[in-house]
């Protein structure tokens, strides 16, 4: 098995995010808003050799989904249930494909928080209000084990993009994004860690 170290920064005022999105499910699979379903085998095989030791004094959460922490348990983190990371509320729409529906449903779907269940503007909400915690908190690296489109919010929020291209970020089944704070939330993308001449920690 590979165990993947999150190393503590070393950076003074430095806070680390580092968020995995869960594993497979059928829903993922389908491209159909969820319910609250497990893995597929297939989903709780993948973790299997992706295991992660997180360094001392860092904050586990993960979402409060069968999905997520399952994925969580898998990776080998005891993750803390946070409702603020739940996925998006679909509503009347569990199960169903969203390149089946009407365009304008989809797009009423942004604003319209009674509408099919949660808006997207109320997720930015959300995300935006937990991302102050791991900014300002005590612990030096938080890890969250979230579905993808907990992470789309992130990344949308953290970018300062526009809330339309939450639908045009693309999360797959056990993604990792890590997120440096110092004044303001920025973007890493690691490089490969077994790619030529590179020898830098993940």
């Amino acid at each position: 098995m590979t165990v993947r170290r999150f190393y503590a920064s070393t950076v003074p005022g430095v806070r680390k995010l580092d968020l995995i999105s869960h594993g497979l499910t059928d829903a993922s699979r389908a491209v159909r808003f969820p319910a609250d379903e497990p893995l597929t085998p297939v989903g709780r095989a993948m973790p299997a050799d992706r295991a992660v030791e997180p360094p001392a004094g860092a904050r586990i959460a993960a979402g409060p989904e069968r999905r997520t922490r399952e994925t969580a348990r898998l990776l080998g983190l005891d993750a803390a249930p946070l409702s603020r990371l739940r996925d998006l509320g679909a509503g009347a729409w569990h199960g169903a494909e969203p390149g089946l529906l009407p365009p304008e449903e989809l797009g009423r779907r942004l604003t319209d928080p009674g509408y099919r269940g949660e808006s997207v503007l109320d997720l930015l909400d959300r995300v935006r209000g937990w991302l102050d915690e791991p900014a300002a908190g005590e612990a030096p690296r938080t890890i969250a084990v979230t579905p993808p489109a907990v992470i789309r919010a992130v990344l949308v929020v953290a970018l300062a993009a526009a809330p339309e291209s939450f639908w045009r970020v693309d999360v797959a089944p056990g993604a990792r994004v890590r997120l440096p704070h110092r004044t303001a939330w920025t973007l890493r993308l690691n490089r490969p860690a077994r790619a030529t001449g590179c020898s830098g920690r993940p």
